[in-house]
């Protein structure tokens, strides 16, 4: 008889554990059945396209990022490889808003610090002694406590405040929707927490980068940004395909109890499934209810996690109505602005084939944790925020040709400090657990690659767990 495998959660981290199950038991030829929860009527999560009057918008996600792998890899696993798109390489620069104008982001700043000196120097964006503050970064001592550390306080020590305000926080914070003051270096920016405890200086560490490109990359990658012909969506529907019935919709899982050596996994509708395995890859207080009654202790480390909303806004134009369209990806707003979107995406110019020749596409992102109050607005009222913050930015008075908004509630998993302490705690405790595994976004990274990789790894587990049958 087929063992049975229970992925809770049909986002890109369960459909990808589905996806790898089946991969590792027809290499290994074994007997299994994989089965997909999904309590929405749709699979994906963050990665939602919406095709209409020509236009591919995104409701979500709108592209990946190649230096790591796993997404790049899934791809080509699924025949997508002649499907995948790069970013216009014409429009490769992103701007910031100060004092209600468009300032261009730096060349060579990457998220959270400069590579080089002119561009900061010529940049209007910052006064004369937040550039000096900034400039004088390598003669800043490094940091000596291995402890965590906020993304604002890190920042500010290196760089100043003007460093984080004008620029960091609406670029780096922007990522995670996050309060820098609470967002944590180590988990979401080792890297830059490595670079100066190797260098003693971002700046140095940036600068060495630069001249050794084997040895990475410095600046906004944009190269690295990928997506797919027909948007994100291109990816979960060939997941889809592969996976076929196995997938189940409006089947929310109310709980998982051990039943033997195996599970039982009951649902709301009032569905029981027995598993040899189950796979939670579910938002973490979805699995923190989920795993209440196994597994009491896991249960409040996964509550531990806090999440915030946000909603995406896609907008449709005639070319002529809008004018000189700032030739970039977008622009991103520091939250010191006061306004009510975070920040603006120019998909037409960023990818080819997202708008009808003549036509303008772009998006707004709005809500998180610094902006939470937007989100109690009704659809029409989102649109109306739009279209005010672009007739003020862009001079844009036309109404759009149509619109879309989509609400992403309680989507977005907070990497607050300690975050990487709560993840271990987590995966310890998960780990006790024969037969059951973790995935998703909320634990060690929020990005496309990120969550294939958990539900690889999910997967690798789980069937490593199953006990072989003759």
């Amino acid at each position: 008889m087929a063992q049975r495998v229970v992925v809770v959660g049909g986002g890109i981290s369960g459909l990808a554990a589905a996806f790898h199950l089946r991969e590792l038991a027809a290499a290994r030829e074994t007997p299994l059945e994989v089965i997909v929860l999904e309590a929405g009527s749709r699979a994906g999560g963050a990665l939602h396209t919406i095709v209409r009057e020509g236009f591919v918008a995104e409701a979500g996600a709108d592209a990946f990022i190649s230096d790591k792998t796993d997404a790049l890899d899934l791809a080509g696993r699924l025949g997508l490889e002649t499907e995948i798109v790069g970013t216009l390489e014409a429009h490769r620069r992103a701007f910031v808003v100060h004092r209600g104008k468009l300032v261009e982001v730096p060349r060579g700043f990457s998220l959270l610090a400069p590579s080089a000196v002119f561009p900061i120097i010529e940049s209007e964006l910052f006064s004369i002694p937040g550039k000096l503050r900034m400039l004088a970064e390598p003669m800043i001592r490094a940091r000596t406590d291995a402890g965590d550390e906020s993304l604002a306080a890190f920042v500010r020590r290196r760089f100043g405040a003007e460093a984080l305000d004008r620029l960091v926080q609406p670029l780096a914070g922007g990522i995670y929707v996050a309060d820098p003051e609470t967002l944590s270096m180590q988990a979401c920016f080792a890297r830059f927490v490595a670079m100066e405890r190797e260098h003693g200086s971002l700046t140095r560490g940036l600068r060495r980068l630069r001249k050794n490109p084997a040895g990475g990359s410095s600046g906004v990658r944009w190269n690295l940004f990928l997506s797919f012909r027909d948007g994100m969506a291109m990816l979960v529907h060939a997941l889809e395909r592969s996976l076929g019935e196995s997938i189940s919709f409006g089947a929310e899982v109310a709980q998982i109890a051990r039943r033997g050596a195996g599970w039982t996994v009951a649902t709301r509708n009032g569905q029981s499934l027995e598993a040899d395995g189950v796979i939670c890859a579910a938002p973490a207080y979805a699995a923190a209810r989920i795993v209440k009654e196994a597994a009491p202790a896991l249960s409040r480390a996964l509550a531990d996690i806090a999440y915030v909303s946000s909603a995406t806004v896609n907008v449709a134009y005639d070319a002529a109505a809008v004018g000189n369209l700032p030739d970039g990806f977008g622009v991103v707003i520091p939250a010191a602005e006061r306004r009510r979107i975070i920040a603006l995406s120019f998909s037409s110019l960023k990818f080819l084939n997202r708008a009808p020749a003549g036509k303008v596409l772009m998006r707004a992102f709005l809500g998180g944790a610094l902006n939470p109050e937007v989100m109690r607005l009704e659809a029409a009222a989102m649109v109306n925020v739009v279209r005010e913050e672009l007739r003020d930015l862009l001079g844009i008075r036309s109404a759009p040709l149509l619109s879309h908004v989509w609400r992403w509630l309680d989507s977005m998993p907070q990497y607050k400090l300690g975050h990487l302490e709560r993840v271990a705690a987590i995966e310890r405790q998960a780990g006790e657990l024969a037969g059951f595994a973790i995935a998703g976004a909320a634990y060690r990274g929020v990005g496309i690659p990120d969550c294939v990789h958990s539900g690889n790894l999910a997967a690798e587990t789980v069937f490593s767990a199953l006990a072989p049958r003759d």
